[in-house]
């Protein structure tokens, strides 16, 4: 596969490939405190549960150099409370840029558990142990995608159109992808003939990023409106969906890009697999239940506009809610690092997670 590269860190600075910019065009922005890190999420610049896991490590990291070049300029001298208390405040801030997407919570507490360690070393190896903690998240988050690749790929037969929405691709994750990772893995071995891409509506991270990712691999596809799946699924052209997730709840429901809940009640009425691909990081064993999921509200102007060009009448009011919510019964089987869980329901979860894995 081409290496796309979504997150690089140079010279204690982390580079951000600007989806906004994609297909047309590809730019890095430079990320130097936590705050370039969070106007990045809020933008979209970055986005994509595990990618911003792995942005919210580095954002820390750049957070506590912050932190010691602040109280050092105050004439404080180092303080170890003083530095977890600027990282605490700073990850709260930070975790609730993208409320929904708990891989974001997950890399600043990652992080936070860390520092905690490293308590009594000097402020340089405190850094250094810091960094090396966000490039292992980075590293293992490429190492997790291929694990899901690699079982996402046994439940794929022969010859199958596969229908996946958003993105959820190297784009969304350190490099490799979670449900794109599935298709890579099994395309590779000759199982998939074609790809169905929704656009993905408002941001279109499907027309403008997943088949960007299937263009650079010389994967087959084809990009359709929203609208149009069930219409495909009718007409048998679509052998399952694939989707990825921002969070699962410990009953099996899953918050995923707004339409996904559409697509499993689609697939369900046609008789058709309807898998999500997510790692362990993404489940929150702390909610019950979907509704208990915040879902993000973004702007209506994403709607009402698409890169400054009006697309409604001046004044109208337009609802986006970023995500919707998938019951845990509607799900077939879900794909992790650590093996495939059937029908995720009923206590299943939790179970699973707890023993680790395993494949059914």
């Amino acid at each position: 596969m081409k290496k796309i590269y979504p997150l690089l860190w140079k010279s204690k600075v982390l580079f951000l490939l600007d989806q906004r910019a994609l297909p047309e065009k590809k730019r890095y922005l430079a990320c130097r405190t936590l705050k370039d890190v969070q106007k990045c999420i809020q933008r979209m610049i970055v986005r994509g549960a595990p990618a911003l896991g792995v942005a919210a490590a580095f954002a820390m990291v750049l957070e506590a150099r912050r932190a010691f070049d602040k109280l050092n300029s105050q004439g404080k001298g180092y303080s170890f409370t003083q530095l977890l208390k600027y990282l605490t405040l700073a990850g709260s801030i930070l975790q609730q840029t993208r409320p929904t997407a708990v891989n974001l919570a997950w890399g600043i507490r990652r992080m936070l558990s860390k520092c905690l360690k490293l308590k009594g070393a000097r402020p340089d190896a405190i850094l250094s142990g810091l960094e090396q903690e966000a490039l292992r998240i980075y590293r293992e988050d490429v190492a997790i995608n291929r694990k899901i690749g690699f079982y996402g790929a046994s439940l794929i037969a022969n010859g199958s159109r596969v229908l996946t929405h958003c993105n959820a691709g190297a784009l969304a994750t350190a490099g490799y992808g979670t449900a794109l990772g599935v298709i890579r893995s099994a395309y590779s071995q000759g199982k998939i003939t074609h790809v169905y891409t929704s656009e993905t509506r408002p941001f279109l991270q499907g027309s403008r990023l997943t088949a960007w990712e299937l263009q650079q691999e010389g994967i087959p596809f084809s990009i359709i409106v929203d609208s149009a799946a069930g219409y495909f699924m009718h007409q048998g052209e679509i052998s399952c969906v694939i989707v990825g997730a921002d969070r699962i709840a410990a009953n099996g429901d899953v918050a995923n890009k707004i339409g996904t809940y559409t697509l499993a009640v689609l697939a369900r009425e046609n008789n058709l697999p309807f898998y999500v691909a997510a790692p362990f990081s993404t489940i929150d064993l702390s909610l019950g239940c979907g509704q208990e999921i915040v879902v993000e509200e973004r702007a209506p102007h994403e709607i009402t506009a698409f890169r400054g060009k009006p697309l409604a009448p001046a004044g109208a009011q337009a609802k986006n809610p970023a995500f919707d919510i998938t019951a845990g019964h509607l799900i077939t089987a879900l794909i992790t690092e650590h093996g495939l869980l059937p029908a995720p329901q009923n206590g299943k979860l939790a179970q699973f997670v707890r023993q680790g894995g395993g494949t059914a």
